[in-house]
């Protein structure tokens, strides 16, 4: 059992080999048949490989040997808000507080779950709690930051970031603090904040290289322009982690396909993407920032916009903004709905993109005034009147 487990969690911490991780855990299983946690390890895997229902199975059959496993509850709970089974994962987290089971995470996942629902004095009531909780507050500091920056109100998400930074490094947790300046870089660069994004990025680089981090760091960058930077980071990724799942299947093919999208070669970034497709609906290893979800789906559906195929590029868009439990509050969310209305305008579909560009102008329309993107959504939303 003791080598069953080394061996699983060297694959997932280490080679990032997660069906050589799979594959380790299901002998566990087997050989091991009463034991609860290899069915835990095997559900969180699915995750990351974006297959939910077996998620679902593992981590039932994980709770049905240990009802007091706590793991077997997170992963089911956060496996049914990703199928948008929303009273589903809250009733397993009621189950959970009646076992006085708790972990950082049932706080976080009640805030994502209000969230979702547009509840916001719920969301309140979960953020209080989060803040109230050490193993939560900069994961909750995070999680308002995004939300925040989802409707628009960059200001504000700034700050909430600076303060899940600030209590990471405090909880001298340096990984949790890089990969909160990775999401801010992110989100600036997709906001149009080249600068901002460059220093954030560059920042989180300084405090620490893990690959999640190294990852967000390299998409800014690419999405900021700096294509020479985010490219050798990108080399890096490949050269340290070659048995790495994501990496191989998610973050480098994605991050190749920008510059293959720099250059105008939007055949070998469609050609790279396939390789992603596979994963397009899986957890990335940066989901912990709020970040990373969805984004080859985006850099195909942008591929397929210049390479003058709107109806496929739609498609693309449509599919990120209909995987919302996924998507959650990511900021590519309010990417896919511009990209979406320039779709639209590309296909010829006049009345169809305007009605586009009007949700996403409704949908900011408290947002800061000098947000690059919402700037330029305004202009070219009058220039179709």
């Amino acid at each position: 059992r003791e080598r069953f487990f080394i061996m699983l969690t060297y694959d997932l911490l280490v080679t990032g080999n997660l069906e050589k991780a799979k594959q380790t855990g299901e002998l566990w299983a087997q050989t091991y048949p009463r034991d609860a946690q290899p069915h835990g390890f095997l559900s969180w895997i699915a995750q990351n490989l974006g297959k939910y229902g077996q998620s679902a199975e593992a981590a039932k059959r994980s709770i049905d040997l240990d009802p007091d496993f706590v793991f077997g509850y997170n992963n089911l709970a956060w496996t049914y808000v990703f199928l948008n089974r929303l009273e589903e994962a809250e009733s397993t987290l009621q189950q959970a507080s009646e076992r006085k089971l708790e972990m950082p995470d049932f706080l976080i996942m009640q805030y994502y779950i209000a969230f979702l629902k547009g509840d916001e004095a719920a969301m309140e009531r979960a953020a209080a709690r989060g803040h109230a909780n050490s193993g939560a507050e900069d994961w909750i500091s995070q999680e308002q930051a995004v939300v925040s920056a989802f409707s628009g109100h960059l200001q504000q998400a700034r700050s909430m970031s600076r303060r899940a930074v600030n209590l990471a490094r405090q909880a001298a947790q340096p990984e949790r603090a890089a990969i909160y300046e990775a999401a801010a870089a992110v989100r600036e660069a997709f906001f149009g904040n080249a600068p901002e994004a460059r220093r954030r990025a560059l920042a989180a680089l300084e405090i620490s290289k893990a690959r999640d981090v190294e990852y967000g760091a390299a998409f800014a960058l690419a999405v900021a322009g700096d294509l020479p930077h985010s490219q050798a980071l990108a080399s890096d990724l490949e050269k340290r982690f070659p048995e790495d799942t994501l990496v191989r299947f998610t973050y480098a093919p994605t991050l190749r396909a920008l510059l293959a999208l720099s250059r105008k070669d939007t055949a070998e970034a469609l050609e790279l993407l396939q390789i992603a497709a596979p994963h397009d609906l899986a957890i990335p290893g940066s989901w912990n920032g709020f970040f990373g979800n969805l984004y080859p789906v985006y850099v195909r559906g942008r591929a397929l916009l210049a390479a003058n195929q709107a109806p496929e590029a739609a498609v693309e868009f449509q599919k990120i903004l209909d995987q919302r439990c996924i998507l959650f509050s990511d900021p590519v969310g309010a990417l896919a709905r511009l990209q979406l209305a320039r779709a639209f305008v590309q296909s010829g579909n006049k009345n169809t993109a305007k009605a586009a560009y009007l949700d996403f102008l409704t949908r900011w329309k408290n947002a800061d005034p000098d947000i690059p993107i919402f700037k330029r959504a305004k202009a070219e939303y009058a220039a179709l009147r």
